[in-house]
Formats: structure tokens, C-alpha cells, sequence
């Protein structure tokens, strides 16, 4: 009797006014969150692209900007901070609160690139999470016609036999990238040649100053129109909508090659669920409407949509990936 009296008596008042009290500060916690929730954006949003005006992600950073700014009648200011393969822009986000007033526009390479090709960062990587995986887009595999080869299946035969250099728009970036996974998938023994640039690499290509390169698929594709330049494969998961009668890497069943440039957003991490929730949501928006998705088509995009621990997943395997070719082929920054 005396343990159940133990139970029965003071102590039940006690364990009474602590479920209370739990229940208070639970619904006190809801009741902020869903007042943070209504209350963002509250202030001007800045939207960090890291590279310069004109390109892929400073489209993404203005074509979302718009749609928030129209949607909550708040600023969205989009502020160009290019320099050093996106380092400096993502320095600007990973030091700043984690409010969502301040938010990373780039691409998958600063993060899944960068710090095993940087002796050093100036900021820590794990400082950042990703909102959403906007868009993805391809490589186009091409070669000068001079060259003879028409389809990926010569190149492979011939890649370890024949001298043969391939241009990227520099060092570490996503064609330099290309021609590494190339010659540890196929046994070849292709020369990186990097230059300034997508344009000027694409130039060395239609020069014959190299054989051929792996590079953005709109810059490849007025000259593969052109017959200027042979295209043997795509490096995404979908054909090239400019050049549908061009495989993907997959197709031909070369897997290995597959590479593609993911478009995200990032917040510092520890900014409020019910923010990056709201994010989501409308970049998400912003980006399917009809007149968006067909400038994607356009610039050979892709929408993704990958959130939280997926889009997490993706960026950490290809940070494997590519720390690992890094490592193998001593690649470095110019």
C-alpha cells in the first residue's frame, strides 16, 4: 500500500504540473513556429549567386527573386558575389545568420568540388544545408569532324591507342571533371587542356586546336547543327531536348560517364524549418510555371525538386565521387 500511496499521493501532483508545464511550452513552441511561418519574409531576402551575371544560376537567383517578391510583396535582391569557383559567394551565406534572409544561388561543384580541390576554404561546408535541387543539366560529348570518330564506341576504342587532348572551361570545372572519369572509365589517356572559360573551349574544338571536349550543351549545340562539331553522347540521365537524336552516356551503356551539374539553393545551417519549408515551396513554384520551364528548354535544364535528406543524399555521393577522381589524378585550381 505504502509504494502505491508513493504513486498516489504528492507525487501525482507533481507529475501533474510537469505534464503541464510540458504541454505549455510544446504548444508555446508550435504557436512560434507557426508565427515565424506566417511572419517570413518580413524584410528584404538576398539572394547570393555565386558566378558572375548572364549564366544558368543567376537566371535561377532572378526567376525566383521575382516570384517572392511578387508573392509576399517583400525585396528579393540578387547579388552577384562570382570569384574563386564560387568560394567567395558561399563564404557571404555560410557566415551569415541563419534566418533565411540570405541565401546561396549556385551550382553542386562549390560544395561537392571545391573542398578536395582548394588547399583551403574560407568557409566550413557543413555551415551550409540545401534547401532544393532546382534543375540539373548535361555535358555534351563532341569532337572535331576532322577526327573521324562518329560514334562513343570508336573514341573508347580508341582513346588508349591515340594521342588526343580535350578542352574544359579550366581546372576543376565540370569538363575538366568529365575527362577524368572518361579516361578511369574507358583505360584512355585523353590530355586535359583547360582554358578560360566554356566559350574559349568550345572555340578549340571548332579550331581543332584539341580533338574534342565534354562541355555545356548549349554552347555545343549550334555548332553541332552546324556540322562544326560531332556529338557522341550526353552526360545526363535525359537526352539533350536540342539534340534528341544524340544518346545519353547511359544508353550506350557507359554509365561511368554520367555527370551532370546540379543547380541549388542553400541557407546557413540552423535556419528554422518552417523558413526552409516556406523556401521550398516557393522556389518550387517559381520554377514550374509554363514560362520558366520553357526558357529551361532553352538552356538544356532540367527541373530536379530533390529536398531535404534526398537532395542531402545526392550532393554528399557526388562529393564522393569526385573527391575520389580529385585524389587520383592530382587534379588542382589554375
Amino acid at each position: 500500500m505504502s509504494a502505491l500511496h508513493t504513486i498516489t499521493a504528492p507525487n501525482v501532483k507533481r507529475i501533474a504540473h510537469t505534464l503541464a508545464a510540458v504541454s505549455v511550452g510544446l504548444l508555446a513552441s508550435l504557436a512560434a513556429t507557426a508565427a515565424l511561418a506566417q511572419a517570413y519574409p518580413a524584410k528584404p531576402i538576398k539572394l547570393i549567386n555565386n558566378f558572375p551575371p548572364g549564366g544558368p544560376s543567376d537566371f535561377l537567383a532572378r526567376t525566383v527573386g521575382e516570384y517572392i517578391t511578387a508573392s509576399s510583396k517583400q525585396p528579393v535582391i540578387t547579388d552577384n558575389r562570382a570569384g574563386a569557383g564560387g568560394n567567395l559567394g558561399a563564404e557571404v551565406v555560410a557566415k551569415s545568420a541563419a534566418d533565411g534572409y540570405t541565401i546561396l544561388f549556385g551550382i553542386d561543384t562549390t560544395l561537392t568540388v571545391n573542398p578536395h580541390l582548394y588547399a583551403t576554404l574560407p568557409f566550413k561546408p557543413d555551415d551550409l544545408e540545401p534547401v532544393i535541387i532546382m534543375a540539373s543539366s548535361g555535358l555534351l560529348l563532341g569532337v572535331h569532324p576532322g577526327t573521324g570518330f562518329k560514334s562513343l564506341k570508336e573514341l573508347i576504342a580508341a582513346a588508349p591507342k591515340k594521342p588526343l587532348s580535350f578542352s574544359s572551361g579550366g581546372s576543376g570545372s565540370p569538363g575538366h571533371l568529365a575527362v577524368a572519369l572518361f579516361n578511369e572509365a574507358t583505360g584512355g589517356n585523353v590530355q586535359h587542356v583547360p582554358y578560360k572559360g566554356n566559350t574559349p573551349a568550345v572555340t578549340a574544338v571548332l579550331s581543332g586546336e584539341v580533338e574534342g571536349g565534354v562541355l555545356a550543351t548549349p554552347g555545343m549545340l549550334p555548332h553541332v547543327k552546324a556540322g562544326k562539331i560531332t556529338p557522341l553522347a550526353v552526360t545526363s540521365r535525359q537526352r539533350a531536348r536540342g539534340a534528341p537524336d544524340v544518346p545519353t552516356v547511359g544508353e550506350l551503356g557507359v554509365n561511368d560517364l554520367q555527370l551532370e551539374v546540379l543547380y541549388a539553393a542553400w541557407v546557413p545551417k540552423g535556419t528554422p524549418r518552417p523558413v526552409v519549408q516556406y523556401l521550398q515551396k516557393a522556389i518550387a513554384e517559381a520554377l514550374n510555371r509554363p514560362q520558366v520551364q520553357s526558357q529551361f528548354s532553352t538552356l538544356e535544364m532540367f527541373y530536379d525538386g530533390a529536398t531535404g535528406a534526398d537532395a542531402a543524399k545526392r550532393l554528399a555521393d557526388s562529393s564522393a565521387r569526385y573527391a575520389r577522381v580529385i585524389k587520383k589524378t592530382g587534379m588542382k585550381v589554375d
